[in-house]
């Protein structure tokens, strides 16, 4: 390390620090990757099993409902349904049988298998002779106590295999929380060590700077000792020319007040430019203006336009749903009546009706108040067709803002042609101003003619300055070669 330069120090020490830079990230990707796998397995078992378990229970529910609906109607819509219902209990299962790994958990699943298998058997001969039956007095001989052991076997089951599918999800969430944590204390050691390195690393490379750096400098300021004794042979041909600026500082006065007065003709200029430049923007900005609000306005009237189209149109369509609507809850509200009267004659077997008559009935009225909300959607659409009219109000203001800008931009032009004049003007001032500097620089070269004299006389002091400045240029040289630039 002692032989290195520091540039080649540097590098090592960067080319560590990145090493462990990457070895810190490549760590913290695998870690991650292992979390967002424990976490996918933890989503995806909550996902698919949980809530397919949970189907389980909506499909048994269902299919509960509609074997009941078989029975106190003998309608074959719900033994269809009551099929339906179990094809798909069926094919939950199988898809759970797939998807679980806990072994109690597919025994629960077998369990639930064989309660569905025990309740299907005890309901398909009940269900076969409801078919034959026209009488509903003769219901009671259908034996149905034997139904509720089963299904009560298989309800619990399904609780049963639910409530351990849940423990699953929740040992696998616990599982990827505690993963995460590891891979977070293990991106912190790792982020600690690299940051110790680099601060040794840094601690290192300074010390040794400073060394070096040190001694090369140390040679630089005793080669500036030599200038300075240069400098001093200098000072005395400095004395003649000093005569010579003298001269030169007078012909320079001159010359100022002539550059004096060519700056106040630059400057008045420069003002009626900018003028002139503010005058253009400024039309062009108003002009820009007008055309934008005649662009709005004509936005707007097309908008009108189309807005009241399509008010009008929306109008009639919502009068004609209301007035269906209006006579549809009429002729409903009539028939729960009537059916409400039929089901009373009814009797007995007739109250079941009665209760759906009452809420077909229900229905009608919510169906009346419906018809009350449409109205007053049709009175927002008035409200809109006056918003409409006071649009076409704010178009007309744009038409007339926009003359009114038109009027401004001519004005503006007009302007930009006076300032244009009076530039040409200032511009005159200045060609005299600058013939009259030509004179002054012809004495500035003569006074420069005695200062190159007065340069020559110096030269012999400048050569040993040379020399010096060649020596202290080497030791910089060297001094860079510390640092590892490798130039001279």
């Amino acid at each position: 390390m002692a032989k290195r330069t520091f540039g080649n120090k540097l590098g090592l020490g960067f080319g560590v620090t990145v090493a462990l830079t990457l070895i810190m990230g490549a760590a913290s990707v695998v870690a991650l990757t292992v979390v967002v796998q424990a976490k996918d397995d933890a989503i995806n078992l909550a996902v698919n099993d949980l809530v397919a378990s949970e189907h389980l229970t909506t499909k048994a529910e269902s299919r509960i409902s509609d074997y009941r609906g078989y029975i106190l109607y003998g309608l074959p819509a719900y033994f269809e349904a009551a099929k339906k219902d179990r094809e798909e209990f069926l094919a939950l299962v199988s898809k759970l049988r797939t998807n679980l790994t806990d072994a109690t958990a597919r025994n629960l699943l077998d369990a639930v298998s064989t309660a569905e298998a025990a309740h299907a058997a005890v309901l398909e001969p009940i269900m076969a002779k409801r078919a034959g039956i026209t009488d509903l007095n003769k219901l009671k001989d259908l034996n149905l106590d034997t139904v509720t052991p089963v299904r009560e076997k298989l309800q619990q089951t399904i609780t049963a295999l639910t409530a351990r599918v849940r423990t699953d999800v929740d040992v696998a969430r616990t599982s990827a929380t505690a993963r995460a944590k590891q891979a977070i204390w293990l991106i912190i050691v790792l982020a600690l060590l690299a940051t110790a390195f680099a601060a040794a690393v840094a601690w290192k490379l300074s010390r040794d700077l400073r060394r070096e750096v040190g001694a090369a400098v140390g040679h630089i300021q005793s080669s500036s000792a030599e200038l300075e004794a240069a400098a001093a042979q200098q000072a005395g041909g400095g004395r003649d020319q000093a005569s010579a600026m003298n001269e030169i500082t007078t012909t320079i006065s001159e010359l100022l007040i002539t550059s004096r007065q060519i700056s106040d003709s630059a400057q008045r200029v420069s003002k009626i430019a900018e003028d002139t430049s503010e005058a253009a923007l400024s039309g062009d900005a108003t002009i820009e203006q007008t055309r934008a609000s005649i662009s709005a306005i004509r936005s707007q009237v097309d908008q009108i336009v189309q807005h009241m189209l399509a008010l009008g149109e929306k109008s009639q369509q919502i009068g004609g749903v209301v007035d269906l609507v209006s006579e549809l809850a009429e002729q409903t509200n009539i028939l729960a009546i009537n059916a409400t009267i039929e089901a009373s004659g009814a009797g007995e077997w007739g109250r079941r009706f009665a209760v759906v008559a009452e809420e077909i009935r229900k229905l009608a009225d919510r169906t009346a108040g419906s018809a009350k909300e449409i109205r007053a959607l049709i009175d927002d659409v008035r409200g809109a067709v006056n918003t409409t009219v006071m649009a076409t109000e704010i178009g007309a203001k744009s038409v007339d803002a926009g003359a009114r800008q038109f009027d401004d931009a001519t004005n503006s032009f007009r302007r930009i042609a006076h300032l244009v004049a009076t530039t040409n003007d200032a511009t005159r001032e200045i060609e005299l101003s600058t013939a009259q500097q030509t004179t002054a620089v012809e004495q500035v070269n003569v006074a420069a003619s005695d200062t190159a004299r007065v340069t020559r006389e110096t030269e012999a002091s400048a050569v040993q300055t040379k020399q010096t400045a060649a020596h202290l240029s080497s030791l910089s040289g060297d001094l860079l070669e510390l640092v590892g630039t490798g130039r001279r």
